[in-house]
C-alpha cells in the first residue's frame, strides 16, 4: 500500500511538473510573414523558449489570426490572448500616445531611445496601466511613407482628394486631412484589397510593412516623406499579466526590453534592403519636400497641446532631446 502510494505521489509531481513546463503564452500580432513584426515577434519567442525552457513557450500568430489590432486589445483584457504588439493603435486607448503621431517629431532611433528614457516609462506607460495594459518594452513600426496610384507626393497640396487608409487613430486622421488628403481608417488586414479594388487609393507604412504586405503589386508610387515614426509595444492585460508569478514576469520583462537593440539592428539593415526591393518591384520612388510637409504640419502639434493633458511639455521636451541622434 505505502509502495503504491509512493508511486502516485511521484506520478502526481511528474504530472505537476510537465504542466508547468507546458505553460503557453499567445503572441498575437497583424504583421504579415518577413514583416519587421513578424521577425521581431519570433526573435522574443526564440529567446523566451531557449532561456526559460522548462517553464514557459511562446507561441506566435501573425497577420491577424488572432484578431485585428483593436480585437487583440480587447483579448489581452479577457486574457485569451497575453501578448500582443499594436502601433499606432495605442493612441485610441491613450491620448499620451497620441505624442507618437505627431508628424516629424521622432528624429531617429537614438533619439527614440531618449523619448523612451525621459518621457516614455514615466509619462506614457501608466495612462496604459490605467486602462489595463502593461507595456513591457518599446519595439519598432518604423518611418513611414506614402504610396499610392495617382501621382507622385512631393508637397502636402499633392495628396489633395486621395483617398488614403490610415490606422484607427484619430490623429494621424487629422493630420491627412490637414495635408488635404481624403483619410480613411483600416485595418491592415484589409488594406491590399482595397488597394487592389480601387476603394483606396493609397496607404502609408513603413518599407518593412510596404513589402511584406506586397503592396508594390498594387501601388504605382513610393513617396518618401517619413511623416512619422511609430514604435510598437510588447503589450500584455494587466490581469493577466500579474496573475503570472513573479519570476516569470521578470524574465519575460527583461528578455522583451534586451531585444529592443535586435529589433532596431534589423529595423536599420531592412530600411536600406527593401527600397531597392520595393523599387525592383515596379514602384516610382520620389523624396518628398520634407521642409514643405513639416510647414504644414503646425495646426497638429497646437491640437494636441491644447487637448491632450501635458501635451505641449511632452512635445516641448520631446523636441530638446533631439540633438545628438
Amino acid at each position: 500500500m505505502i509502495k503504491i502510494l509512493g508511486t502516485a505521489v511521484m506520478v502526481s509531481m511528474l504530472a505537476g511538473s510537465a504542466l508547468a513546463a507546458e505553460m503557453e503564452l499567445k503572441f498575437g500580432h497583424v504583421g504579415a510573414p518577413g514583416s519587421l513584426f513578424a521577425v521581431s515577434v519570433d526573435e522574443f519567442a526564440k529567446r523566451v523558449n531557449a532561456q526559460m525552457k522548462g517553464r514557459v513557450k511562446i507561441a506566435t500568430f501573425g497577420s491577424s489570426q488572432l484578431g485585428k489590432d483593436k480585437e487583440l486589445l480587447q483579448k489581452l483584457k479577457l486574457g485569451t490572448v497575453d501578448f500582443a504588439l499594436p502601433s499606432s493603435v495605442m493612441s485610441t486607448v491613450s491620448d499620451q500616445f497620441g505624442l507618437f503621431e505627431m508628424p516629424y517629431l521622432v528624429q531617429s532611433r537614438g533619439h527614440m531611445k531618449r523619448i523612451e528614457k525621459e518621457i516614455f516609462w514615466s509619462q506614457i506607460a501608466p495612462s496604459a496601466e490605467a486602462k489595463g495594459y502593461k507595456v513591457l518594452a518599446i519595439w519598432e513600426n518604423g518611418f513611414r511613407h506614402i504610396t499610392n496610384n495617382l501621382r507622385p507626393i512631393d508637397q502636402p497640396g499633392d495628396l489633395q482628394g486621395i483617398k488614403l487608409r490610415t490606422p484607427k487613430g484619430a490623429w494621424r486622421v487629422k493630420m491627412f486631412k490637414s495635408y488635404g488628403a481624403n483619410p480613411t481608417p483600416m485595418s491592415f488586414s484589409e488594406v491590399f484589397t482595397a488597394l487592389k479594388t480601387g476603394v483606396i487609393d493609397g496607404q502609408e507604412n513603413p518599407f518593412a510593412q510596404i513589402h511584406s504586405a506586397k503592396f508594390q503589386e498594387v501601388q504605382k508610387y513610393l513617396s518618401l516623406t517619413g511623416h512619422v515614426y511609430t514604435p510598437a509595444y510588447v503589450l500584455v492585460g494587466k490581469k493577466k499579466w500579474d496573475s503570472l508569478p513573479a519570476d516569470i514576469r521578470a524574465d519575460l520583462e527583461r528578455i522583451a526590453k534586451e531585444s529592443q537593440s535586435y529589433v532596431y539592428d534589423t529595423a536599420a539593415a531592412l530600411e536600406t534592403d527593401l527600397l531597392g526591393k520595393l523599387e525592383a518591384g515596379g514602384m516610382t520612388v520620389n523624396t518628398a519636400d520634407k521642409a514643405a510637409f513639416v510647414k504644414a504640419s503646425d495646426g497638429i502639434y497646437k491640437d494636441f497641446a491644447s487637448s491632450v493633458s501635458g501635451g505641449q511639455a511632452m512635445v516641448d521636451k520631446a523636441l530638446s532631446l533631439a540633438d545628438g541622434s
